[in-house]
């Protein structure tokens, strides 16, 4: 359905140290740079991170978050605790969601700029 989806950051150097250590445990790497913007995903950029001085303001009870597909369930253990290492704050501890399914296994963090993530291996 979705390309590629874009959002806004306050330090671009802080959120492309967040997301290198985060991203990277579930394959997918920096594909592209520049001094405004960071490009994630796995062969294509399916993530950018643009540099603006007025982010989206974060909002819990929105329900806006972004869901990465990970490979194993040990790399959503791997994501969770990168995530905590690199700055962002826990929003669910990796483990079986099964009012989401029998095998629905995934992990909720916030990064540092607010947006919420999740990582999902099911």
């Amino acid at each position: 359905m979705f390309d590629h989806i874009s959002i806004g950051v306050r330090d671009l150097a802080r959120s492309r140290r967040f997301y290198d250590a985060t991203l990277s445990t579930l394959g997918y790497d920096c594909l592209s740079v520049d001094d405004s913007s960071l490009g994630y995903g796995k062969g294509a950029v399916g993530l950018w991170i643009g540099a603006v001085a007025a982010p989206v303001p974060a909002d819990p009870g929105s329900n806006l978050h972004f869901c990465f597909t990970a490979p194993t369930r040990a790399s959503v253990d791997a994501f969770h605790a990168a995530a905590l290492a690199a700055g962002g704050s826990d929003n669910g501890a990796p483990g079986l969601r099964e009012a989401y399914g029998p095998s629905y296994y995934a992990a909720f963090v916030v990064d540092p700029d607010g947006y919420r993530l999740e990582a999902y291996c099911g």
